[in-house]
């Protein structure tokens, strides 16, 4: 065991603050890097600091003195133009460092995700990409919207094979800590595929809500993840929803292979989360 902390990035995330929890558990030390550390509210033991993952002066701070780190990259063709002097810092200081990347960094040009996967490995002796097809965790966009029993978005067909924080937050623990994925580039989904629609209706049957899907025109579909992301990120999430219509997003065994158990499930995921979802009383 490393007398040396473990960096972790956007460690007030839906996957970060995981990932600080499971480290602490096991009984390894975590410097957790946030913009706002007052905010942070992580588990007691974690060395809070503050600073921006996008700024190598922060990035270089955080780091030094640490033995592995976990990253997260923020998902705009802007942040990802710094993604390879921020490596280069990582890469100066740690040996080891695990991204938390998406299945899109195999298409293409890999977009954001294979910018700053090449940027990795190219900085650092050991990495591990874990390449999620989604996080369950986005659903919670639609809280206001189950709680009115209907919820209006595009693609409800788009069968998707979504992923519990939880299950990334321990695959990442494990890359951190043990030998053996260093070079690997785990695909992370959940075990089945299930469209947004059946996901509306299985967390309105966790919460005791009917719950429905209404097809959202694409165009102001467009337009509001536009200026929740930006025009380009918000094209590549409306493509990969329309092609996941006719082509379902892959089921991966990786998280199994790793964990030593099965994913867990969406409904699993809604249940954990019911009272997210819950309408107040």
């Amino acid at each position: 065991m490393t007398a040396q902390p473990i960096l972790v990035t956007g460690a007030t995330g839906n996957t970060g603050r995981h990932v600080v929890a499971g480290l602490l558990a096991k009984g390894f030390p975590v410097r957790a890097l946030t913009r706002a550390p007052a905010r942070a509210e992580l588990p007691e033991g974690a060395e809070v600091v503050r600073g921006d993952v996008t700024d190598p002066a922060d990035v270089a701070a955080a780091a030094k003195g640490t033995a592995a780190a976990y990253l997260v990259w923020p998902g705009t063709d802007e942040a990802a133009e710094g993604a390879a002097e921020a490596a280069a810092v990582l890469g100066e200081h740690v040996g080891r460092v695990v991204y938390l990347s998406a299945t899109g960094a195999a298409e293409g040009s890999g977009g954001v995700w294979g910018g700053v996967e090449r940027a990795v490995r190219g900085a650092v002796p050991e990495w591990t990409f874990l390449r999620v097809s989604g996080l369950a965790v986005n659903t919670l966009a639609w809280v206001d919207q189950v709680h009115r029993g209907v919820v209006r978005a595009p693609f409800g067909g788009a069968a998707r094979s979504l992923v519990h924080e939880q299950d990334v937050a321990e695959m990442a623990v494990r890359a951190l800590v043990d030998d053996g994925h260093a070079g690997r580039a785990y695909v992370v989904t959940g075990p089945e595929v299930i469209s947004q629609a059946d996901q509306v209706r299985v967390i309105g049957e966790e919460i005791g809500v009917l719950a429905r899907w209404q097809e959202q025109p694409l165009d102001e579909a467009r337009d509001e993840l536009t200026e929740a992301v930006g025009a380009d990120f918000a094209d590549q999430i409306i493509t990969h929803w329309g092609e996941n219509i006719d082509v379902p997003e892959e089921i991966s065994g990786d998280v199994a292979r790793v964990l030593g158990r099965p994913a867990l499930t969406f409904r699993e995921w809604a249940r954990d989360h019911r009272a997210a979802f819950r309408p107040e009383e």
